[in-house]
Order: structure tokens, then sequence, then C-alpha cells
């Protein structure tokens, strides 16, 4: 299935995977999700993770999920554009534009969608919080509105999608990725 054409499944399942059970999602504003998850690596390593398709190829996204990067320039005013591969076929282009990176304990975007996802539009916070040897990361992602919000979470699984998504960074960086 094509970009242009409506998904016809939730893109990320529920998992009950170890990796994703080990996220967890924080109370917070009604128009926000916040996931959080320690990892065993030193930050400096998980930071960079985020930094090369070579390393995002391997985790970003949900279970089953891959990525084809297109262009990727991870710096204060850089972009990523990529397509997220769906288990059912579905292709989801992304586009992402850099407001702040902060080495090693910030990075912070805009990301939106192309084609059928076009609509959606959020801003996200990833910091990363050293615990001596071990990471935290938080991921704040932020919505213009609870509605929003609503929709990525009910239509597209975003929830657990994030869980799984640092179930896999976690996974990849501990085996040494």
């Amino acid at each position: 299935m094509s970009s242009n054409n409506e998904p016809s499944t939730t893109p990320a399942q529920p998992s009950e995977s170890a990796a994703a059970a080990l996220s967890q999602v924080k109370t917070c504003a009604d128009n926000e999700i916040v996931i959080t998850r320690v990892m065993s690596a030193p930050r400096e390593r998980v930071f960079d993770m985020w930094l090369k398709q070579e390393h995002l190829a391997h985790w970003f996204g949900p279970e089953g999920f891959s990525i084809t990067t297109h262009e990727i320039d991870v710096r204060t005013g850089g972009v990523w554009h990529f397509t997220m591969h769906g288990t059912d076929g579905t292709d989801y282009g992304n586009h992402i534009e850099y407001t702040e990176v902060t080495r090693p304990e910030r990075i912070a975007y805009r990301q939106s969608g192309e084609g059928s996802t076009a609509a959606i539009r959020f801003e996200t916070v990833a910091t990363f919080i050293d615990l001596g040897g071990k990471t935290e990361l938080v991921l704040k992602s932020t919505f213009p509105s609870a509605a929003e919000r609503n929709v990525v979470v009910e239509k597209y699984g975003a929830i657990d999608g994030g869980k799984q998504t640092l179930g896999r960074l976690a996974q990849y960086v501990e085996a040494g990725g």
C-alpha cells in the first residue's frame, strides 16, 4: 500500500515483549504523550544512537517496522526525511526539523507526516538523563490539541508504538549497537 492510501490497520499493535514492557507511560497534559525508559548504557552512547541513519535503521519505529532514510542532518536547523514501513505494507512519509540538538542532553524536533498523514504534526523533546553509567530517556511529544493527540493514539497506536520504539532502542544500545 502506498503512502497516499489510508492505512487499513493500526500500525503499532499492542506488544507483550519484554522490551516494550520496560518503557513507561507517564501522566501528562491531555495533548501530550510522555514515555520514559532507563537503559543500561552511558548517556553519550544512547545520544549517539539518534545521530546516524545506520543506527536509526536498527531501532526507530515500532516492532516489525523498518525505515528508509532519504536525508538526515542532525543539528539545530537540520532535517530528517524518512519513510516508515509498516508491518501491513503501508508506507508513512515523515519529515523532522530539528529545533535543538544539545549534546548529550537533549534533542528537540518538529515532526509532520506526508501524504495521507500530512495533517499529523507535533513537537518532541528527547531528554537524556545521566544515571551514572545508565541513561533515563524521557520522550515527550506535544500535539496542538488533545483531539489531535487522540487521533494518533487511537488510529496509529502511538503509545504502544512509542513504548516499542524505546524498547528497540534499549535492546540495540545494550547489545553494543
